[in-house]
C-alpha cells in the first residue's frame, strides 16, 4: 500500500510516538541531576564512578544506604577506588532536590543491578542526612570505613 506523499510527515511521527515509552520517574530526575557526568550509570573510566551494578551492593545494608544518602546530601571528593579502577573527582551536594526525587533517582539505579530484589531507599533516609549536614570530607570518611569492611566495591 502506497502513502500519499501529503500523509507521510503524520505516518511519521505516528511511529515515533508508537516506538517511544514513558521514562520512570527516577530516570527522568536522572537525566538531567546525574546522567550529565555518570551518564547512563555506567560513569567514565578514571573521570566519574559507574553506578549501575555498584549501588545495588552498597544499598543492601543500613550502613551502606546511610553513606549514599550522605554523597547525595553532602556530595564526596576523590580520591576513590571503584570496581578496581581510581577517581579522583568532586561531586558536588545534591541537596537542592527533595528527598523524594533523591530516592526515586537512586531505586532507579539500584533496581538496575544485579540484586533481586533490589533494596529500596525511603525518602526519609535522606531527610536524615540533610539533619546530620556532614559535608564532603566526612562522607568520603565513611565510604573508607565501608571499603575496609567489603561493603563498597
Amino acid at each position: 500500500m502506497r502513502v500519499p506523499l501529503a500523509f507521510a510527515p503524520l505516518l511519521g511521527l505516528v511511529l515515533i510516538l508508537a516506538g517511544c515509552k514513558e521514562k520512570p520517574p527516577g530516570q527522568k530526575r536522572y537525566g538531567p541531576n546525574c546522567g550529565i557526568c555518570h551518564h547512563n550509570g555506567t560513569g567514565q573510566t578514571g573521570e566519574f564512578p559507574p553506578l549501575v551494578g555498584r549501588l545495588d551492593v552498597i544499598a543492601r545494608t543500613p550502613e551502606g544506604q546511610k553513606f549514599l544518602a550522605s554523597v547525595m546530601i553532602n556530595g564526596l571528593n576523590g580520591p576513590i577506588m571503584a570496581n578496581g579502577a581510581r577517581y579522583n573527582f568532586a561531586m558536588p551536594p545534591f541537596d537542592r532536590l527533595r528527598d523524594d526525587d533523591l530516592a526515586l533517582i537512586l531505586n532507579w539505579l539500584i533496581a538496575r543491578g544485579k540484586t533481586s530484589p533490589p533494596p529500596v531507599m525511603s525518602p526519609r533516609i535522606f531527610q536524615e542526612a540533610r539533619q546530620a549536614k556532614i559535608g564532603p570530607e566526612k562522607t568520603r570518611k565513611l565510604r573508607l570505613d565501608l571499603q575496609k569492611k567489603g561493603l563498597i566495591p
